[in-house]
């Protein structure tokens, strides 16, 4: 297909076709390209192996922006992945290459097509950032491979240790190598244990110090087999004694920060969020078993706070991440600092917990037009930034 007007820092060019791709969430003037060279070696290859053909069921797995859904949409694939802004941005670029957006299906990480729609003639991976996530997606999919399904790894070299060929052989089956393009690498399985994988290992478990409360976590969840380090210290000093507050925990990964706070305040109102399904999953599911179903508690999968009313929510809790798939840097927390300004009411504070070389009290007084360490160690700092009719 042909794009009109293309600005050439989001414009695929494949055998294919050429695709305009744009990142999510939106940042003005991104530099950040929504594809890499691993998409690129991977669509070029189908095609120079005629791999493609009309009727075949596909399966994507973990397309970060929708690069491959877009560019093989004439197909009809499936895209399984962790990530609600995957999804979005398959969706918003399938539109902006005026694309049927019911030509992708797509499927969260614990929502894996099911067996009876018949096995998968090609399956395309891109190696996640998190490789217990990989693990747990191979052990999840395997009941859909035959030894006749084409399945093809791609990744940055970067990104493909000698770990991620092990896994591959041990759960699916003898792995062979293309050659380096770009700095990108293509690994094809020939599919021979899928009937002996096992069960997944996930999620895990382990007994929250201090506490009687076990947490489980699935497999892309943040600091999954033990309570991390910065948690330790946010847990310590959580705002008590708040009454019916709205509390927001942002970020909420497996949730515990938002258990403990709703736990010290029987009174609060309390809501969980995160882009991954499998963190959403987790949370809601700690809660249930720690605290249980009677307490009313919104859970949500989505991009931070897009979805909440402007001065809904009096506290915010938030353990940003500082990256974003293999892409390092501060946007994605400063958005949430910008976002949380704007949900909380007169008042409201936004309490932060950051490595001290991030340099997030900067950042808050910048948005806010303060910040007041509330606590910290040699590692953490525990940042608090309040709204004022100023900052409106």
């Amino acid at each position: 297909m042909s794009v009109s007007n293309p600005n050439s820092n989001n414009l695929m060019q494949v055998t294919l076709g050429d695709f305009a791709l744009s990142r999510l969430p939106k940042r003005k003037g991104e530099l950040l390209r929504a594809w890499d060279a691993a998409d690129e070696y991977l669509l070029n290859t189908l095609v120079e192996q005629s791999l493609l053909h009309t009727g075949s069921r596909i399966l994507i797995v973990n397309d970060s922006f929708g690069a491959l859904a877009v560019a093989l949409s004439r197909y009809r694939p499936q895209s399984l992945s962790d990530s609600w802004l995957c999804h979005a941005a398959t969706k918003m670029n399938l539109q902006a290459n005026t694309l049927e957006e019911q030509s992708v299906e797509l499927f969260d990480s614990l929502n894996v097509p099911a067996r009876q729609q018949a096995a998968l003639d090609l399956i395309l991976i891109k190696v996640p950032k998190t490789l217990a996530l990989l693990e747990d997606e191979l052990i999840r999919l395997a009941p859909l491979l035959t030894e006749k399904t084409q399945v093809i790894v791609a990744g940055m070299v970067k990104a493909l240790p000698s770990s991620v060929w092990k896994m591959l052989e041990r759960l699916w089956g003898p792995t062979t190598t293309s050659l380096a393009k770009k700095k990108a690498k293509l690994i094809f399985v020939k599919p021979e244990h899928q009937d002996s994988v096992g069960e997944s290992p996930y999620p895990v478990c382990y007994s929250l110090e201090g506490t009687t409360h076990r947490i489980c976590n699935h497999a892309n969840v943040f600091s999954r087999d033990s309570l991390d380090i910065g948690t330790r210290l946010f847990l310590q000093h959580l705002p008590e004694n708040i009454g019916d507050k709205v509390v927001v925990d942002l970020g909420c990964g497996n949730g515990v920060v938002g258990l403990i706070a709703a736990e010290r305040n029987p009174q609060a109102r309390l809501h969980f969020v995160d882009e991954s399904f499998m963190a959403v999953a987790s949370a809601r599911e700690n809660f249930s078993h720690n605290l249980g179903e009677e307490r009313v508690v919104h859970f949500y999968v989505g991009d931070a706070l897009s979805d909440f009313d402007k001065a809904s929510a009096d506290i915010i809790l938030c353990n940003p991440p500082f990256h974003q798939g293999s892409t390092v840097g501060g946007q994605i927390a400063r958005r949430m600092f910008q976002q949380s300004r704007q949900v909380l009411r007169e008042g409201g504070e936004l309490w932060v917990i950051g490595n001290r070389h991030l340099g997030y009290h900067k950042v808050l007084s910048k948005i806010f037009g303060n910040s007041e360490q509330i606590a910290s160690n040699a590692k953490f700092v525990i940042m608090r930034a309040v709204v004022s009719a100023s900052t409106r």
